[in-house]
Order: C-alpha cells, then sequence, then structure tokens
C-alpha cells in the first residue's frame, strides 16, 4: 500500500494522507540552523547543536507519537482546523504534504478554504522561514482568524526535560507587537544572565493580538488539538513569566472568491556580542537591531521566493555531480536525488537528532561522521576537509579517539569516553575518500592537536600513523586486533559482563583481559591499512609504507588461518578466547559484518564468482543461504533466545531485532560490494534493491518508515514483524548505499590518480550511462551490460580502447567520454 508518490521532475516524496503509518519527515537546513518537520509540522529547530541550542520543544514517546511541533490554526466563523491535520485532526477536503530538497510544503482545504505553508532554512541564515498563503477557494466572501504556534524549548534540551524546579521559574519574553517589519516575539530566557544568543519568532504583518503563555494559549488540561485561544477566535496577549513561554501570533483574513493572501514567519536564532547585548541601560530591553537585521530580508514575500530560489539552485548544483540515466526509474530517483540527498543529512547530523535519535544522548560520531564523509565528499569537498580536521583533534595521542564529540565545542564527549577500537582506522578511511575526491594532499601537514590540546598538535598524516599503530600494537593471542570495548557492532561487549540493571554495556568493562578479538577490525585493518601505506609512499615514505603492507599481509593471513571457520569467516574471540560466528554454536553461528568487509578487503578472493573453492565466495554463498530474507539479509543467524553474558547488549533484543538477527542496513552494502568484487552483479543488485526504500515503496504498510530515505534497521526473520523498519534517516547506510550503488554496481570511483570505471549489475539494467565531475572535468560513461556473471568492462575513452579500468583525471573544464562494454 503506498500513502503517495515521487514526483521526480520536482525532487519531491508527495504524501496525500496524514495517516501514514508513522510520521513521515523532513530535514531542513544544512549549515547551521537545522529543523525536524514532519508531515504533519510536528519536530523542532535548533542552532548546530541539538542539545545545547534548542529553540522548541519536543516530547519524545509522546502519545500521539508526533505532537509538538510548528502549528497554524484556522478558525474559520468558529470552524477549527489545522492544515496539517494534526493538533486538530478536523477532516480536511485535501491534504498534501510535499518532502523536498531542504525544504516541505503542506496544503490543507477545509470548507473553501485552503491554507499552504512552504517550510524552509534559508541559505547562509540562521532561520526557519514559513510562508504561509491563504486562498479563498469558495464562491462567497471568506473572513478567517489564524493562530500560529511555537514552543520555546529552554535551550539546553536535556535540562529542559528534567530540572523543572528552576525551569519553571525563569522563562522570558519580550514581546514587539509593531516591530519594523511586523510583529515579534522574543525568547530570551537566561539571557539576563549567562547566554549571549535568543529566538525570534515574528511575521511580516501587524498582528491583531499575540500569546507567549503556554497556559493561557491552551488552557488548564487541554491538549493543542483543543486549545483555547483557537477556539475562542481571539488572542489572550499573555506574556509569559517563569512557566511555559510560546510564541503565537493571531492574524485576520478576509478573503473575495480566488483571492488568497500571504505571510511570512521567521523562527531565527541571534547572538550578540556581550558588549552589545542590551538596548538599553537597565538591562532589561534585548538589543534587537541583528534580529530586526534578519526580518528585514523576509519582509516582503518576494525576498522570500528569491530565498527559496537560491535554496533550489544549491541543490540542483550540488544533485549535478553524480547522476545516472537507465531504464529503472527506481534506481534513477534513489542515486540522482534522495540518497544524496540522505547523505548530505546524515553528515549534518551524524547520529544526532531525528524522531529516533533525542539530540541529547549522542553527540557526533568519530566512526559515523568518518564514514558519513564517504556518501558526500564528492559534494561538498570543502566542508569534508573541515570535517576531518574536526574529527582528528579528538584523538588521543596513542591513536585511539573519543567515541563522539559535541558539534558546539569540537570536543570529545567525556560520557562515551574512548575505547571502541575499529574508531582509529575510520580516519584513514575518510580521509583516504577525501584525497581521491579532492587531489589535496596538503591535508596531511595540517598541524592538528591531540584532545583538542594545541601543544600536542601534529600534522594529520601523523594522526593517520597513529590510527595505523593503534590497530598493530593491540593485538590479541591470534594476532587479530583486540575488540576494546566493542568494534563497529557496538552491541558487541566483550569486555562487560554485566549484571547491573542500567549499567551501560558500552561504556562498561567489567574484565578486561586482553584476549576479545574481532576478525571485523582485521579486514578493516587489511583495506585500510592498504590505503595508509599508500599515502606514505606518496609522502616518500618508502620504508614506512613497505613495513605498512608488510603488517597488513600478515593480518590477511591472521584471518584466513584464525579467522576462518571452513565456510564463512569467524566474528570475534571472546573474552576466553572462544570463538564467536562459528558452525559450532546453535546460535549465533555467521555474522554479516566480517564477510562483507573481509571480501571488500580482497581477503581470500579466487578467480570470480564460480571459484567454489575460493573463502570470500564460500563465504558470500553461505550469506546468501543462511543470511538473505526478502528485506535484506540479517546480521546473524540463528539470533539469540536468551541473554549471553559474555556477549553483551547484542544478546539482550528479542531476536530478529537490531543487532540480534535484525537487518542492520548499514552492513548490507559491505556484502553487496563484496559480490561486485567476486564479479557476481546480478545477486549484488538483488540485494540492493531489497533494503533501498524506493524499491519496497508498495509495500510502506509492513515496512512503515519513510519510502525515500533508509532505515537503520529492518526486522529480521525471527521478529515478530519482519520487514517492519525502525530509525530512519540518520544511519551509515546512507553513505554506504551511495558508495555501493555509485562506485561498485554503477562502478565509477574516484582514486588517486583517475576515476576507476568497474560497473557490476547484473542483466535487469542492460544499459545506462553516468555523468560523473570530478576534479573539476566531466565524464560521460555510457554503459553496454551483458550481465554476465564475471564479467569486467572493457573501456574506450575518447574513442581510443584502453588496457584496465582507469580513467586518468582530465584537466578542469574538459568533458571525458568513456564506453564500456561487459
Amino acid at each position: 500500500m503506498r500513502y503517495g508518490h515521487f514526483d521526480d521532475e520536482a525532487r519531491e516524496y508527495v504524501i496525500t494522507t496524514p495517516h501514514t503509518p508513522y510520521p513521515w519527515i523532513n530535514y531542513l537546513g544544512s549549515e547551521q540552523f537545522f529543523s525536524l518537520l514532519s508531515h504533519q509540522a510536528g519536530g523542532y529547530s535548533f542552532y548546530r547543536d541539538a542539545k545545547m541550542r534548542r529553540l522548541t520543544r519536543y516530547r519524545y514517546n509522546n502519545i500521539p507519537a508526533d505532537a509538538g511541533g510548528r502549528y497554524l490554526y484556522v478558525n474559520d466563523g468558529g470552524d477549527v482546523w489545522t492544515p496539517s491535520w494534526l493538533p486538530v485532526k478536523a477532516g480536511l477536503d485535501h491534504f498534501e504534504a510535499r518532502h523536498g530538497l531542504g525544504y516541505s510544503r503542506i496544503v490543507g482545504e477545509r470548507n473553501g478554504l485552503s491554507v499552504e505553508t512552504l517550510f524552509f532554512v534559508p541559505m547562509g541564515e540562521t532561520a526557519e522561514v514559513q510562508k504561509v498563503t491563504v486562498t479563498n477557494t469558495s464562491t462567497e466572501l471568506k473572513s478567517a482568524t489564524l493562530f500560529s504556534f511555537v514552543e520555546f524549548c529552554l535551550w539546553n534540551a536535556q535540562d529542559d526535560q528534567t530540572n523543572y524546579q528552576r525551569n519553571l521559574s525563569i522563562g522570558e519574553v519580550e514581546v514587539e507587537q509593531d516591530s519594523p517589519y511586523g510583529s515579534a516575539i522574543y525568547h530570551k530566557t537566561e539571557y539576563r544572565e549567562r547566554r549571549d544568543h535568543y529566538a525570534v519568532f515574528a511575521v511580516n504583518a501587524h498582528a491583531a493580538g499575540f500569546d507567549t503563555d503556554r497556559d493561557s494559549f491552551v488552557g488548564a488540561y487541554n491538549g493543542l488539538g483543543e486549545a483555547t485561544v483557537p477556539f475562542s477566535g481571539k488572542s489572550a496577549n499573555s506574556v509569559a513569566s517563569g512557566w511555559y513561554p510560546i510564541g503565537s501570533h493571531s492574524l485576520e483574513v478576509s478573503l473575495q472568491p480566488g483571492e488568497s493572501q500571504t505571510f511570512t514567519f521567521v523562527l531565527g536564532y541571534v547572538e550578540n556580542p556581550d558588549e552589545e547585548k542590551w538596548a538599553d541601560d537597565d538591562h532589561q530591553l534585548v538589543n534587537k537591531e541583528r534580529a530586526h537585521a534578519l526580518l528585514s530580508r523576509f519582509a516582503t514575500t518576494e525576498q522570500t521566493d528569491a530565498a527559496f530560489e537560491k535554496l533550489r539552485e544549491h541543490w540542483t548544483g550540488l544533485l549535478s555531480t553524480y547522476s545516472v540515466t537507465s531504464t529503472d526509474e527506481k534506481l534513477d530517483r534513489m542515486v540522482n536525488i534522495w540518497n544524496q540527498y540522505q547523505c548530505m543529512v546524515t553528515f549534518n547530523m551524524s547520529r544526532s537528532a531525528s524522531f529516533f535519535e533525542t539530540g541529547i544522548g549522542r553527540g557526533m560520531g568519530f566512526r559515523d561522521s568518518n564514514q558519513d564523509l564517504l556518501g558526500f565528499v564528492h559534494l561538498i569537498p570543502e566542508r569534508a576537509r573541515e570535517r576531518i580536521l574536526d574529527i582528528a583533534a579528538t584523538q588521543f595521542p596513542d591513536g585511539s579517539a573519543y567515541h563522539q564529540y559535541q558539534p558546539l565545542t569540537k570536543r570529545g564527549n567525556n560520557d562515551i569516553g574512548s575505547g571502541f577500537n575499529d574508531d582509529p582506522l575510520w580516519l584513514i578511511a575518510g580521509v583516504a575518500a577525501y584525497i581521491k575526491e579532492s587531489g589535496d594532499f596538503s591535508i596531511l601537514d595540517e598541524q592538528v592537536p591531540f584532545d583538542n590540546d594545541e601543544s600536542l598538535a601534529e600534522s594529520l598524516f601523523e594522526h593517520l600513523t597513529r590510527s595505523f599503530r593503534f590497530t598493530v600494537d593491540n593485538l590479541g593471542p591470534h594476532g587479530l586486533p583486540l575488540i576494546g570495548r566493542a568494534d563497529w557492532n557496538d552491541c558487541l561487549n566483550l569486555n562487560c559482563f554485566s549484571t547491573t540493571p542500567g549499567e551501560s554495556f558500552q561504556t562498561t568493562e567489567n574484565q578486561a583481559g586482553g584476549v576479545a578479538e574481532s576478525v571485523f577490525i582485521a579486514a578493516q585493518f587489511v583495506l585500510y591499512g592498504a590505503e595508509y601505506a599508500e599515502l606514505a609512499d606518496r609522502r616518500g615514505l618508502t620504508e614506512v609504507a613497505a613495513q605498512a603492507r608488510a603488517a597488513v599481509e600478515a593480518m590477511r593471513e591472521a584471518v584466513l588461518t584464525h579467522g576462518w571457520d571452513g565456510d564463512w569467516f569467524l566474528r570475534a574471540y571472546d573474552f576466553y578466547g572462544n570463538k564467536i560466528g562459528t558452525d559450532e554454536h546453535p546460535e549465533g553461528k555467521i555474522w554479516i559484518e566480517p564477510q562483507g568487509f573481509a571480501v571488500m578487503a580482497g581477503i581470500g578472493v579466487g578467480n570470480g564468482p564460480d571459484d567454489a573453492d575460493a573463502p570470500a565466495v564460500k563465504a558470500l554463498a553461505s550469506v546468501n543461504e543462511m543470511l538473505a530474507t526478502d528485506h535484506g539479509m540479517v546480521l546473524q543467524y540463528p539470533a539469540y533466545t536468551t541473554y549471553q553474558i559474555e556477549l553483551g547488549e547484542v544478546s539482550t533484543y528479542p531476536p530478529g531485532y537490531k543487532e540480534n538477527g535484525g537487518i542492520f542496513c548499514h552492513n548490507n552494502p559491505w556484502v553487496i560490494i563484496g559480490e561486485t568484487v567476486v564479479g557476481n552483479g546480478a545477486r549484488a543488485f538483488d540485494y540492493y534493491k531489497r533494503i533501498t526504500p524506493a524499491y519496497r515503496e508498495d509495500i510502506s504498510d509492513v515496512h512503515r518508515l519513510e519510502p525515500y530515505v533508509y532505515a537503520q534497521m529492518i526486522a529480521g526473520k525471527e521478529a515478530v514483524r519482519h520487514g517492519e523498519a525502525k530509525n530512519s534517516w540518520l544511519t551509515g547506510t546512507a553513505a554506504w548505499n551511495f558508495v555501493t550503488v555509485s562506485q561498485y554496481l554503477l562502478g565509477v570511483r574516484p582514486d588517486y590518480d583517475g576515476l576507476v570505471v568497474d560497473p557490476q549489475i547484473g542483466p535487469e539494467v542492460p544499459s545506462f550511462t553516468v555523468t560523473r565531475v570530478a576534479r573539476g572535468a566531466t565524464y560521460e560513461i555510457v554503459v553496454t551490460n551483458s550481465g554476465t556473471p564475471g564479467a569486467r568492462g572493457s573501456l574506450v575513452v575518447d574513442g581510443t580502447p584502453v588496457e584496465g579500468n582507469h580513467v586518468p583525471y582530465a584537466p578542469a573544464g574538459s568533458t571525458v567520454r568513456v564506453e564500456v562494454t561487459l
């Protein structure tokens, strides 16, 4: 069942009913100001940091799930409704929500009155803009009153939800009903003392009334769906003092048949230097100069429209870097629009703020952000460079790193700490991807502090060296890397042994013994250790490179000797030196991560998909037999049915969910890439379609989450609701799937000196054209695909046949035509 449809020309997903199986959201903003917005106008806004600079309040675990947002009430002669359906839930004659690239448009119509709201965050602004157009679609005069609504958060989202004995006494606002550009409400809680920032919620018209006190607006014992002020038809002109500050303006409209009226609301964040905080000597009135300047830029509809057009041009430019044209419209829309868009959102958010992540408990992930780089580096390499340096600065001198850092301070999160032993190698992955895309080897000479201590600054290349050495210096009894608190799978906690309710599996080591090893990190080291060696070679460090390659080969042998179970790769060795992921056990026999990553790293790869004796081919066959389902590949099988104290959190989930036999869409791409490595493009593309949202749109009643972006997890075959998705948007799935489809299935990937062109997609896509901009040159790559298993493409570059699959980088501004025949 569908609840909408794709509009590929407009690059939008069109939701045609408010009754989707779960709130379907969008992200506004790509610089410093961000908003989460559901198709029912739910969500919240923040400046840079979803924990420390939250502008509007949102309550998780609420009933209904999407309660709270930015609402517009309509009182049409006593008939009260909301164009977003929620919160009033009055029936609508027409509803449509269009989620686009950095904007959303919600339209509701009832009894001859249509209200359309365009939501977006303009480029270069720290504000959300809401352009509201009210149209009389009836044959009679219409007079109505509109009531806007936002609820302010008291900045620190965690304190806002916990410290009520203080927070219910500190709320402060100012009201400027006749500002130079309409009417404005200023949220200034704590501005008198320690803060240099405030929020403004304004409309570019004279408001008939206002409210800033939530209890006055909503009424005692009411919910937002029966709020007192909109149903009364008149603002209370309340001023919050302590208690709960909100922002609401009332606007009176009178429209002839066919007539429209447009208003622009602005929800903005403003900072003032300490010496410019006040507009009066008594330090009572906020200095509003910067707020007025902001509002002046959206004083007219024409200004708002121009800002929106600039946003659309921005996205058009970004998405022109990589595109495909094929006979498969679902493939095209995912590659050209939605997958790249999600990559940008995950770059901005990491895993911090979604409808499943509160933005309070997690900052930017060291591992996460490095992986996210892989998916967006081609779009904005200059911002990738900045992100790499931020990430590297949270590394410790021994090469380990804080697992997370706060985006506002760019400092490591002590609450989470370090000890996730896969983290250091991801820095090599991110830097290598950046250099391949940009050609900017100078980044390796940048001086970057360790632990944000400038006195410890070393070159970025030295940081990579410490990353490499950390793994070499932390090996276990089998010559495989020690796992530490966990590796990529945060829930595989082999040194935790927790029996205490509420104890963190990730940050607790009750029995650290220097024995528990990770085959996954071993495969990761083989793949990214080779990248480190290549970078060392290119710096003229031939001896360092040779030593690195020797360590990589030793690890490759260790995996084949001690990490192989006969038909698949082991997952790990536990605290006692026992195998994990072995056919010897009744549960957790085979795990997906090492099967994918080891083959990606080239471990055990033979002579094509028919080489049945090659370990890589055997492992992938085992995956297909034991892990693959119609909804993707499960993480391990069989799932654990009892708590395994020596494994940690992974065994605490019910079978089929999350890390215990769930379909983790993040690691499915590693197997898909592995299939292309051995030359099995048909199976690779089949796997790709099983988890990719556009191909799942027809089963939205099963999938439940957005059909335009990837989910982190889909319930596995042992789950009660197999095929149901959870945790959409903020997942490394976005980056890894874009790497998979763009660089391996479609087969166009950047290398240090040129593009590698090596498509492997199977017979379902007999031909396609990739347009790829790389280092200023445009490459038009036309592929004719026989789909023959194991076949590799032969290349003709600008009319000349070439050996191999390497196309050297051309001068900026040039166009290169590549013809590929498989």
